[in-house]
């Protein structure tokens, strides 16, 4: 998948990443949805074509009347993704909608992962995985933080992307979408319980808003893997518990805790390419957006 064999290219000879990452979706639509959601759809458009163009909207940082013209304007993009005619946005809007496009775009996102983690070296990537933690907030507001601080508003609630991100890869082996601000720990569960199913990393990279003994409880007896996490410290001396005794300063430079960087260079690219505001309004708008940006991120890449 993520060298495919077909990739679509411009005629100096460039690769047209547009293109790729609409027949992207496609493929990958048609492996994780069937080709109609009733027996009695109109069977205008298949599943894998509409979810095509929900991921083609968030590439392009458009509106859904956006995504139409632009399906309107290129016949190449329509004849990639197999349409005889183009969606009304009204069509698209409602697939966007349904309750099974996040698990849908999960799956797709493991299956990046996985094509990714075997293409590379096999004999680097048999001995040695390693996986980083951290959380970032979208804006569900045009309104930047800067601006609500400045104007003296109180920031409420953002939406906030929990990620456990393979580090090498720089792709998400699990994403939480959550309401914030919250304490890191309370998607940790639900974050590790998801990376799980794909990944069994050797080493956990996390900063202090993961420090808690049931998260390298976790990392030890489920994943036997060992757990770099900065402790929060409230007093000198070293941290408290069996498992989180080890996290000294040198222990901690040593396991190469300054991996944990690529959790943040993943979310500084997707805010730099995918944007960092939400223009859904409904809560399930805002998160099926907020996921439908961490697959399209990782298509691109």
């Amino acid at each position: 998948i993520g060298r495919m064999s077909t990739q679509r290219r411009t005629e100096a000879g460039r690769i047209n990443v547009l293109l790729t990452v609409a027949q992207m979706a496609l493929v990958l639509g048609r492996r994780h949805m069937s080709a109609y959601g009733s027996v009695k759809s109109r069977k205008d458009f298949t599943q894998a074509q509409l979810m095509a163009c929900l991921i083609l909207k968030t590439y392009k940082k458009t509106t859904y009347r956006g995504v139409m013209e632009e399906l309107c304007s290129s016949s190449e993009l329509r004849r990639v993704l197999g349409l005889d005619k183009v969606p009304h946005w009204t069509t698209i809007q409602k697939f966007g909608q349904r309750t099974n496009v996040m698990e849908v775009a999960e799956a797709m996102l493991a299956e990046i992962l996985e094509a990714a983690m075997a293409g590379g070296d096999e004999a680097e990537a048999s001995l040695f995985v390693a996986a980083a933690l951290d959380a970032t907030g979208l804006e569900s507001s045009s309104a930047s933080a800067h601006f609500v601080s400045r104007s003296g508003r109180e920031r409420r609630r953002y939406v906030k992307l929990s990620v456990a991100v393979v580090c090498g890869t720089l792709l998400p082996a699990s994403v939480v979408i959550d309401w914030g601000p919250t304490n890191d720990k309370v998607q940790a569960r639900a974050l590790l319980d998801k990376a799980s199913r794909v990944i069994r990393p050797d080493v956990v990279y996390a900063d202090a808003g993961y420090d808690a003994e049931w998260v390298h409880r976790y990392c030890h007896e489920d994943w036997d893997a060992a757990p770099a996490i900065h402790p929060v410290r409230h007093k000198p001396g070293r941290p408290g518990g069996l498992y989180r005794s080890p996290m000294t300063k040198s222990w901690l430079t040593r396991i190469g805790y300054g991996m944990r960087w690529h959790v943040e260079s993943f979310f500084s690219g997707l805010k730099r390419t995918m944007g960092s505001t939400l223009n859904a309004r409904s809560d399930r708008g805002l998160f099926t957006e907020a996921m439908l940006k961490v697959l399209t991120y990782a298509m691109r890449r």
